[in-house]
C-alpha cells in the first residue's frame, strides 16, 4: 500500500528544534570539537510512575523528518536576521546532510529503563543538532503508545477506536492516532492519520446530528438511509431505552450498533444488551465512549461492551504525556583519534559511558530482563534477542518498515513479557534492566 506523507512532511524540518543546539554547533565549529565522532543515545531512565514497560513509537516518523532536515534559504534567512549564529555557522548549515549511522530498537518493541531505544553515530556537530527532533517525536509518540498499548491490553481482543484529535494540537492528533494503532488500537477518527500513514478511519454521528433533525426518529432515519443498516447510531441524546427501540425499528434487527456516551456505562450497557437481545437484535454492537482511560476500559470488561472509543486519556498519556527520554552523548573521539565513553554524573541524572548493545533475555519465550552491555555482546547458547537494527547507513535510510510493521513488532513483543506485564495497578518494570560487563 503506498501511502502518502507529502502533507504531513513536505516542508523543511531544520528549525524544529532549539536555540541552544545551534549555540553548541557554533562554539563546537570554532574549537574544533564539532568534527570529533561521536556517538548519542537516547534512552530514558525511568518509566512513568508505575508503569511496567514503555513502547517506541515515532521511530518511522523520525526517519521520516530526518530526509526533510535541511536548511534551505528561508530557514538560514531567519537565523541571520535573528543573529542566532554566525556566518560561518550559516554557511555550514548551508550544506548539511546527516552523513552518519543511526540504529535503534525497532519501531513498536517495548523498551525498559535505560534501553538504548535510538543511537546516533556521526560527527558532534552532525548528531548534536537532531537532539529536539529526535527527542520531540519519539517522547510524544511513545507516551502515547505506552497508553494505547495498556487499553489495549486492558480491553482484552475487543476492538479499540482513536478518537481524540478534538483534545490535542491538530498535528499532535495525527502523530497520535499513528501510535496508537501502533499498539494495537484498531481505527481511529483522523483522516490525516489515514491519508498520510494509512491508519485506518471510522466514524458516524455526534449529538449535534441528532439535534438538528427534528425527531430522533428523522434522524436514525437519514443515518440509515445514507450509511446502511450496518451503522451505529448514537442512543443518548434524550432517552436510552426509548432510542434503542427506535433504532430497531428504523434500521432492523440487523443493525450495526449502538453508542453510549454518558451514565453508568456498565449499567447502561447491561441494560441496553438485554434490550436488544429482547428485540432481535442479537449482533447489534454495543460502543461505549465518554472520557475513558485504561482503568475504565477493565473495569468495564465485566459488562457487554463490544467496541471501547477513547480520546482524551490517550491523546495525553493517560498521565504522562511524555516518556521522559533523554539525548546523551555517551563516547566521543579523543585527541589521539581513539572512542571513548563519556558520562554525565551529576546527581539523579547519571548516565553510562560508551556504545551500548541491548539484548531481551528469553526463558522458554518469556522475558525475563533487559540486558545492556558495552562493546559486542558475548556469544553463548541462550535464547536472547537482540533488540538494536540499523536504521541509517552512511545517511542513507536502510529501514522502511511499515505501520503495519510496527504493529506486529509490538504485538510480538508484548506477547514475550510476563504475566504481570497486563496488571493495570501501579509496580516496578516487569522485567528488570541489567548491565554486563
Amino acid at each position: 500500500m503506498s501511502i502518502d506523507t507529502s502533507a504531513a512532511q513536505a516542508a523543511s524540518t531544520a528549525l524544529l528544534t532549539d536555540h541552544y543546539e545551534l549555540t553548541m554547533l557554533e562554539a563546537t565549529l570554532r574549537s574544533g570539537a564539532a568534527h570529533r565522532r561521536s556517538v548519542f543515545e537516547v534512552f530514558a531512565r525511568r518509566l512513568p510512575d508505575g508503569r511496567r514497560y514503555g513502547v517506541l513509537a515515532g521511530t518511522g516518523r523520525l526517519l521520516d523528518a530526518l530526509e526533510h532536515f535541511r536548511f534551505g534559504e528561508a530557514e538560514l534567512e531567519h537565523l541571520r536576521r535573528a543573529r542566532v549564529v554566525d556566518d560561518a555557522t550559516i554557511d555550514w548549515l548551508a550544506s548539511y546532510r546527516f552523513s552518519g549511522d543511526i540504529e535503534g530498537y525497532a519501531e513498536g518493541e517495548v523498551y525498559f529503563p535505560n534501553s538504548p531505544v535510538l543511537q546516533v553515530s556521526s560527527s558532534f556537530a552532525e548528531g548534536v543538532i537532531l537532539e529536539t527532533l529526535v527527542l520531540s517525536i519519539l517522547n510524544h509518540d511513545s507516551a502515547i503508545a505506552a497508553a494505547a498499548s495498556r487499553m489495549t491490553a486492558a480491553a482484552a481482543g475487543r476492538p479499540c477506536i482513536e478518537m481524540g484529535s478534538r483534545r490535542t494540537h491538530e498535528w499532535a492528533g495525527v502523530a497520535a492516532a499513528r501510535a496508537a494503532y501502533i499498539a494495537g488500537f484498531g481505527t481511529s477518527s483522523n483522516l490525516e492519520a489515514g491519508r498520510s500513514y494509512g491508519v485506518p478511519t471510522s466514524g458516524t454521528a455526534a449529538h449535534s446530528f441528532t439535534l438538528v433533525h427534528d425527531d430522533e426518529r428523522a434522524a436514525f432515519e437519514a443515518q440509515v438511509a445514507a450509511l446502511g443498516q450496518n451503522t451505529t447510531l448514537l442512543v443518548d441524546t434524550y432517552d436510552v431505552a426509548k432510542a434503542v427501540r427506535l433504532a430497531v425499528e428504523v434500521a432492523g434487527p440487523h443493525l450495526g450498533g449502538v453508542r453510549i456516551d454518558s451514565g453508568d456505562l456498565l449499567q447502561q450497557a447491561q441494560d441496553v444488551r438485554a434490550l436488544l437481545d429482547s428485540l432481535g437484535a442479537t449482533k447489534t454492537r454495543i460502543v461505549v465512549t465518554s472520557d475513558l482511560d485504561e482503568y475504565a476500559i477493565a473495569a468495564l470488561q465485566a459488562g457487554p461492551v463490544d467496541v471501547y472509543g477513547v480520546g482524551t486519556s490517550l491523546v495525553t498519556g493517560s498521565g504522562a504525556p511524555t516518556a521522559g527520554m533523554v539525548y546523551k552523548l555517551v563516547q566521543r573521539e579523543d585527541a589521539d583519534g581513539q572512542m571513548v565513553g563519556v558520562a554525565k554524573k551529576s546527581k539523579d541524572k547519571q548516565s553510562v559511558g560508551g556504545r551500548k548493545y541491548a539484548l531481551r533475555r528469553l526463558e522458554n519465550g518469556v522475558a525475563r530482563a533487559e540486558v545492556i552491555g558495552i562493546g559486542d555482546p558475548a556469544q553463548g547458547d541462550t535464547d536472547d534477542r537482540s533488540l538494536v537494527i540499523p536504521l541509517v547507513r552512511d545517511g542513507q535510510r536502510v529501514e522502511n518498515a511499515d505501520l503495519q510493521g510496527a504493529r506486529a513488532r509490538h504485538t510480538a513483543s508484548f506477547e514475550e513479557l510476563p504475566p504481570a506485564a497486563r496488571q493495570m495497578s501501579r509496580g516496578e518494570p516487569v522485567i528488570p534492566t541489567v548491565y554486563e560487563d
